[in-house]
């Protein structure tokens, strides 16, 4: 007999997994490790171009993918999507609650829309996912759920909106775990920090000049890779973490732990997991080397 490892091709085989966001960085990597490991995956997102072209990659990889394009922002439209998917697959065995959004600015210059619109994608909408795929199929059959937070427990400065409804998806988190774990439900977040993610290039003005210097206020002295946040939601979601829930999972390279007054010699033996076939460096990170 040989040792039952949880990572072998078929893990998620006959198992539909919802990921919202799923057309572009995280997103985009995590659709791709979950179709590589036997899943369909439906990808879920506002803007038609970016599903379909990652739909065609997992496609040619080889995987099974559909799309559903969808603002969950919209509780009738969240609620229609859930529905279509659990009509042509029966059931969500998974869901990766990845779909978001912000921009950089002080909190003194945010105005009341902003403000709202950022929550409402970033926690609004995350809720409204989650809880329709609960009502419409895992609290009849279980599942999982992992929600995507940010490197937001010191605060959030320049992003103090998208700060406040990570934080709320935190809280969101632990309560739905509590709540849903009598269907078999579990319910996680990973919460990245500085990922050369395809988001970064969507950054102007000063974030310009301050994005290439990110990787020095990391202890790594690097910044992590989509499949490092990847392999982190593919365990979550796995059966090996059947007894994990309430949890939320920092992929930070240790930035949010102490501070910059204590000194650090230059790092080593810190190369990231560079696992994703199609990952591109995205091109501020180019400019910086």
């Amino acid at each position: 007999m040989t040792y039952n490892s949880i990572f072998r091709p078929e893990l998620f085989q006959d198992q539909t997994i919802v990921v919202t966001g799923g057309g572009s960085g995280i997103g985009r990597c995590t659709a791709h490790e979950l179709a590589a490991l036997g899943a369909h995956v439906v990808l879920v997102g506002r803007k038609q171009n970016k599903l379909e072209e990652t739909a065609a990659e997992i496609t040619a990889d080889g995987g099974r993918v559909s799309w559903q394009v969808c603002d969950i922002r919209e509780e009738d439209t969240v609620r229609q999507m859930v529905s279509t998917v659990v009509s042509e697959h029966g059931s969500i065995q998974g869901l990766v609650n990845n779909a978001g959004g912000q921009y950089p600015s002080p909190l003194a210059a945010i105005n009341q829309k902003g403000f709202e619109t950022v929550v409402r994608t970033n926690l609004v909408g995350g809720f409204l996912v989650a809880r329709e795929v609960f009502n419409q199929s895992m609290c009849r059959t279980g599942g999982r759920i992992v929600n995507m937070l940010a490197d937001m427990w010191g605060g959030m400065p320049g992003m103090g909106h998208s700060g406040a409804a990570r934080a709320g998806m935190d809280n969101f988190t632990k309560t739905a775990a509590f709540e849903w774990a009598h269907a078999g439900v579990t319910v996680n977040a990973v919460a990245p920090g500085w990922i050369a993610s395809s988001g970064m290039d969507t950054y102007d003005g000063a974030m310009q000049a301050i994005i290439p210097k990110l990787k020095d206020s990391v202890p790594l002295k690097r910044l992590g890779s989509e499949a490092e946040v990847s392999a982190a939601i593919v365990f979550l979601l796995s059966p090996a973490a059947a007894f994990i829930s309430g949890a939320s999972l920092r992929i930070d390279g240790a930035a949010s732990q102490g501070s910059g007054a204590w000194p650090l010699p230059p790092a080593k033996n810190n190369d990231a997991f560079e696992g994703f076939h199609r990952a591109v460096t995205p091109e501020i990170l180019k400019a910086g080397d």
